[in-house]
């Protein structure tokens, strides 16, 4: 049996700490030629309409995808070129900005509890309370006491949510200082793409090594077997597209969702139907 993508992904905690300088962002686990990502597209878009339409129909069990990444890292395209084939019927995209003033007076979980998809649906966080302990992090935005303690705080409501029968993928897409300089210039460039831009971008930049840092940190402090971090290179569009699919077949044909079996009477209903 071929090793899975997950078990290549899957973030590795060695002495006690997971190093994100340590991915290759252009490199391509599981895949030796880059060229096949785009043939494989229609087999995994079927595969994975097939197995959200058994998730939805069996109405027991909800898969949560957790994504983040720098700016331009391509959490929107992965969006669009992954999620975007599925019923949307029976998902349920949720973008996290700064918080609002309502969501200020409350704890830094209380937005996500309000998100969290129930039975049948696919639910995916385009950023997520992660947030909390990366940008807030990077800019002190909270005490160092506060956030210590939000790992755990996130841990116990991760733990919490999968016992609720969700199950949860978290991926980070994990792309160079240089592949983000070149998109965030092409946006620039292109006049249909301006209106992604903002200045903001280019002052982040400046912290690139301090999120990297805080990346590692939580990764480290939230990688656990009920909800593993998958670090996913993303220099390569195709390859983040096939890696992100990959990990989402996986995922839910481990979890196996079924087709319900009602109780019918099929030849009477045969019959009413008849002309």
């Amino acid at each position: 049996m071929p090793k899975q993508i997950r078990d290549l992904l899957r973030a590795e905690v060695h002495d006690g700490r997971f190093r994100l300088a340590e991915v290759d962002p252009a490199a391509t686990p599981g895949l030796k030629k880059p060229k096949r990502a785009l043939k494989d597209v229609p087999k995994h878009q079927a595969t994975l309409f097939k197995l959200q339409e058994k998730l939805y129909a069996e109405h027991k069990r909800a898969l949560l995808i957790v994504l983040q990444g720098m700016d331009t890292s391509g959490k929107d395209g992965t969006i669009t070129h992954v999620i975007g084939h599925l019923n949307p019927q029976s998902v349920q995209i949720t973008p996290f900005k700064q918080p609002t003033p309502e969501e200020r007076r409350h704890g830094f979980l209380w937005r996500i509890r309000r998100r969290l998809p129930d039975a049948g649906i696919v639910g995916i966080f385009n950023r997520s309370h992660y947030e909390d302990v990366l940008v807030v992090r990077v800019h002190d935005l909270a005490p160092l006491n506060v956030i210590e303690r939000r790992y755990d705080l996130i841990n116990r409501f991760e733990k919490q949510v999968t016992s609720q029968r969700t199950k949860i993928v978290k991926i980070c897409l994990h792309i160079s200082y240089d592949e983000q300089r070149n998109r965030l210039t092409e946006r620039l460039k292109d006049p249909d793409k301006q209106w992604k831009f903002s200045e903001h971008d280019i002052d982040e930049r400046a912290y690139w090594d301090d999120y990297q840092s805080a990346y590692s940190i939580a990764i480290t402090r939230c990688s656990m077997k009920y909800a593993p971090w998958y670090v996913v290179p993303a220099n390569n569009k195709d390859y983040r597209n096939w890696a992100v699919a990959r990990i989402l077949i996986e995922t839910l044909k481990e979890m196996n969702p079924q087709y319900p079996h009602p109780r019918l009477d099929v030849p009477r209903l045969l019959k009413r139907l008849q002309p």
